[in-house]
């Protein structure tokens, strides 16, 4: 499985209503560091799809999600549980630190 691409007018179903955790990745087109971390992104998506999803919302496609969470810079990742943020990380990092964060705010 890979990631989900998340829009605004589907944010709501699939994150704040998913019965799994999701890690959403805020992310833009022009953006270097958002590219770096795609792959990553991808590969985690496909290794912890049965325990959660991995979705990406372009923020130049869809901008009310973001403000309304208040992005300020990309890329952002957010872990959404149970419709609510538990963790937010800004700026781009390896794939084995995503794993980390996501094994420590899993196991919380």
């Amino acid at each position: 499985m890979s990631t989900l691409a998340v829009s605004d007018a589907s944010f709501e179903q699939d994150v704040l209503q998913s019965s799994k955790p999701v890690l959403v990745d805020f992310w833009a087109e022009w953006c270097a560091p958002c590219k770096q971390i795609g792959p990553a992104l991808e590969e985690l998506a496909g290794e912890r799809a049965d325990v959660m999803t991995i979705a990406k919302v372009n923020i130049d496609d869809n901008p009310d999600v973001p403000s309304k969470f208040g992005v300020k810079s990309i890329p952002t990742l957010m872990l959404f549980k149970d419709g609510q943020i538990v963790s937010t990380r800004v700026g781009a990092m390896a794939k084995s630190r995503i794993a980390e964060w996501l094994d420590e705010v899993a196991s919380a």
